[in-house]
């Protein structure tokens, strides 16, 4: 995914809505193995600073990744990357 000139990888001219662009570019992490079934995400909080997005564009990414069920929000414990079946596993096994 290309970054946009400041380092950040989010760019505001960009079509797609700012929390689209962090909830993608935190699913591309997690599908090339570098956030792990298990990591902890940081809070929204610094999850915002570190995208340079307001702290409830950051709140509605990580919604989205709960919504496509990449990650799981446990209560006072934090955001964690879902274990996810293997491919062909989760439908079942059916073919």
């Amino acid at each position: 995914m290309a970054e946009h000139p400041s380092g950040s990888p989010i760019d505001p001219n960009e079509i797609a809505y700012v929390y689209m662009q962090v909830a993608n570019h935190i699913a591309a992490r997690i599908k090339s193995g570098e956030l792990r079934p298990g990591a902890r995400l940081p809070g929204e909080r610094d999850l915002a600073a570190e995208y340079g997005v307001a702290h409830l564009t950051a709140r509605r990414a990580t919604r989205e990744l709960r919504e496509r069920g990449l990650v799981v929000t446990l209560p006072s414990k934090g955001t964690f990357v879902a274990y996810r079946e293997l491919d062909g596993a989760a439908d079942g096994g059916q073919e």
